[in-house]
């Protein structure tokens, strides 16, 4: 199963080092997600990444970086409409079945929203039981193309597998171990980026 990380909802002195440490230890894709940021902030995050790394890339605002940064796709919501004129991958945010099963049409990849909880970067309305998550596997909703959102972590990644996500998106797992306003030294995360890699294999 391939293994996601979603920025942290706000920006911080670190963040390229770490997500560039992140890359060189073999993230598979870093999901960009800055609620109401303004573009130049993205816009430097990215200028400091390395190019080889940008392909690894997906933003989920912001467009346009699409292009100017030649990053692996966009995620939109499951109703938004693809901006006009995009050509590229297609990633789509859904919070129920319904959804699920609408977007996979139009989508390269999709991702269920709350799937065990919720992290800071991304509340979903709605969580599922292990029954419900086992349903939409049953009903062909849940298979390769389809990212597991929400409260992954280390003890849970795993089940995500078993259930047949073919990735998952880890947030607060990580960043919880590496406080932006004291720390400087993020050894600690990646130490734990690599115990969830192995734990998602």
């Amino acid at each position: 199963m391939k293994l996601y990380i979603m920025t942290r909802p706000t920006f911080f002195v670190e963040e390229d080092k770490i997500v560039t440490a992140l890359f060189d230890e073999g993230l598979d894709c870093l999901y960009v997600s800055k609620p109401n940021s303004e573009p130049v902030y993205s816009e430097r995050l990215l200028s400091l990444v390395p190019e080889d790394y940008h392909s690894r890339i997906v933003v989920s605002n912001h467009y346009y970086l699409k292009e100017e940064y030649k990053l692996r796709g966009i995620c939109l919501t499951a109703s938004e409409a693809t901006p006009k004129g995009y050509r590229g991958k297609v990633y789509r945010l859904c919070d129920t079945a319904t959804e699920l099963k609408e977007a996979r049409r139009a989508a390269d990849m999709v991702l269920l929203g709350g799937v065990f909880g919720n992290d800071e970067s991304y509340t979903a309305p709605t969580t599922y039981t292990c029954d419900e998550l086992s349903a939409m596997r049953k009903a062909g909703y849940i298979d390769r193309k389809t990212i597991a959102l929400g409260a992954i972590t280390i003890d849970n990644i795993r089940q995500a597998h078993d259930l047949g996500f073919g990735a998952c998106i880890v947030s607060d797992d990580l960043w919880h171990r590496f406080d932006i306003y004291k720390q400087s030294d993020f050894k600690e995360l990646i130490n734990h980026f690599t115990r969830l890699r192995k734990a998602a294999d």
